[in-house]
């Protein structure tokens, strides 16, 4: 049969063609990823750094809470509604978790913005700083609070004995979803209030289905090491920490990520196109 370049089907396409705008909003919303995407990967060392510190201590912000509302009342689902701070904090302060660096950067590089070196740099050093940020709060917190190293100690448990098994990789998966979900979620709109709303929702969801995410469980892990209650040990952690960030970037990137590029492939493919002309323009 033959086709054309967007290719057919029972003589349909099965892309939208090139230049092709039958869906502004979304078209809008991947030049806006785009062009943070851009950013992010060119940020200089010392932003990308208090960035990602700034994430982690936003994050444990929300786990104070959490610890407090369940060590008070035993309820984890309102415990968990008292951690959106945390995420709420995340999006107000502009600062940025790991697991939010997979939908904006990976279009960017996608559309030929960016260098998989960049990208492999920005995942490194916002993890190390979100995890430094959450290990000087989590300390803090249960020398602050001493109350809470029993509750801290608890939760952390449940994280440390997930192990390596095929319901802990989907529950990271899932949460990996769930994180750029919100991402995209909250790049669809320029209103803020819309973005909050996101943001409460997924990081509830997070907390309360008690997913496996890299940076938040290391928190609440943290907590329970430093405060000297923990029934399991740094290399639980670190364990728990390999296997969640696997997780949470093949639920980032193969379930959200790379099929919300599907949807916008002929943008995508315009512009890496537009990129190999420019960066060939500099050359000449």
């Amino acid at each position: 049969m033959q086709s054309d370049s967007s290719g057919e089907h029972g003589g349909l396409p099965l892309r939208s063609s090139a230049g092709s705008r039958d869906e502004p909003e979304l078209e809008e919303a991947f030049d806006r990823i785009v062009d943070e995407g851009r950013d992010r990967l060119g940020r200089p060392l010392l932003p990308l750094v208090a960035t990602g510190l700034l994430g982690g201590v936003d994050v444990a912000v929300g786990v104070l809470a959490y610890l407090v509302v369940e060590h008070q009342t035993g309820q984890p689902l309102l415990a968990s509604a008292a951690f959106t701070i945390g995420f709420i904090a995340l999006l107000l302060a502009r600062s940025e978790l790991f697991t939010e660096n997979f939908l904006v950067p990976v279009t960017a590089l996608a559309a030929g913005v960016g260098t998989w070196p960049r990208l492999l740099r920005l995942w490194l050093v916002t993890l190390a700083a979100n995890l430094a940020g959450g290990f000087v709060m989590a300390g803090m917190i249960v020398v602050a609070l001493p109350d809470l190293r029993g509750t801290a100690a608890a939760n952390g448990l449940h994280y440390a004995e997930l192990g390596i098994s095929w319901r802990s990789l989907l529950l990271a998966v899932l949460a990996g979803a769930v994180i750029t979900l919100m991402t995209r979620m909250q790049h669809a709109t320029d209103n803020m209030g819309v973005q909050i709303v996101a943001a409460v929702a997924m990081s509830f969801l997070l907390v309360g289905a008690q997913l496996f995410h890299s940076i938040l469980d290391s928190i609440v892990m943290f907590a329970g090491l430093l405060g000297g209650e923990a029934r399991y040990s740094w290399g639980d952690w670190a364990l728990a920490l390999a296997w969640s960030s696997l997780g949470n970037i093949l639920g980032g990137i193969g379930l959200v990520t790379s099929i919300r590029l599907l949807r916008v492939s002929h943008r995508v493919e315009e512009a890496h196109h537009e990129a190999r002309e420019k960066a060939g323009d500099q050359a000449t």
